[in-house]
């Protein structure tokens, strides 16, 4: 009885600490000691160290995705930064209004102004404005944008053969409008420097597309209706 009490208290003291012990128990006198060995698998600390294995594999992988999610937003605040730079350059060179370029352009070529838009050509700007005659021919008239003069003008070649089409389009979607291209520039300017206006003839909504660059070089698209000169934010990209 004394052996087996003695090596229950030993097998209890592995089963706390885990591991392996040995334990003599002594009955008598007439009896050899006897050894025996006790061996006990501490399941709650294999447990356990299964635990904190997943547990920092978890933080490695949420501390990387927190990092890639920093590098995002750091690339991405400095695109922006780029885009309103630009902008804010585009916006300045924009001495003369998209309405004055359009005003200007038409004066030089009859008929109707169908986009204007200021193009960056590397050293210097230029309004570009797209007439389209009353015999069907279109002509792209430069303006500078600094002075208002006529920089120059050449007629469009149909290249792709669609030229027919898109002037029946056109022509089409402007029919009973009364707002001109340089109404709806002036309409938009109070959001911001107009730096393009181009007719949408494709959508259903038909309208005059403006694009504007706000004093901090943020851009924004508008629509501007054909029929009142309502101006409304631009959703149809969102």
């Amino acid at each position: 009885m004394k052996r087996n009490i003695v090596i229950a208290t030993v097998a209890a003291a592995a089963l706390i600490g885990g591991g392996t012990a040995t334990a003599i128990a002594v009955a008598g006198d007439d009896e050899a000691p006897a050894k025996k060995t006790v061996t006990v698998a501490n399941d709650d600390t294999d447990r356990d160290d299964a635990q904190d294995t997943d547990d920092t594999a978890q933080d490695r992988a949420e501390d990387k995705a927190e990092d890639k999610a920093e590098d995002r937003a750091a690339r991405d605040a400095d695109e922006d930064a780029e885009d309103k730079a630009e902008n804010a350059a585009d916006a300045k060179a924009a001495q003369i209004t998209a309405a004055d370029a359009i005003e200007a352009a038409l004066k030089h070529t009859s008929g109707t102004a169908v986009s204007a838009d200021l193009d960056d050509e590397g050293t210097t700007y230029v309004w570009d404005v797209d007439v389209l005659t009353g015999g069907g021919a279109w002509h792209s008239v430069q303006i500078d944008p600094a002075t208002g003069k006529v920089l120059g003008s050449h007629t469009e070649k149909d290249d792709d053969g669609d030229d027919a089409a898109e002037t029946a389009r056109i022509r089409d979607a402007l029919k009973g409008s009364s707002v001109t291209a340089a109404e709806a520039a002036e309409a938009a300017a109070a959001k911001g420097t107009v730096t393009s206006v181009d007719l949408d003839e494709e959508s259903r909504d038909k309208a005059w597309e403006v694009d504007t660059t706000a004093a901090n070089g943020t851009g924004s698209d508008w629509r501007v209706a054909l029929d009142t000169g309502k101006v409304t934010a631009d959703r149809t990209n969102d």
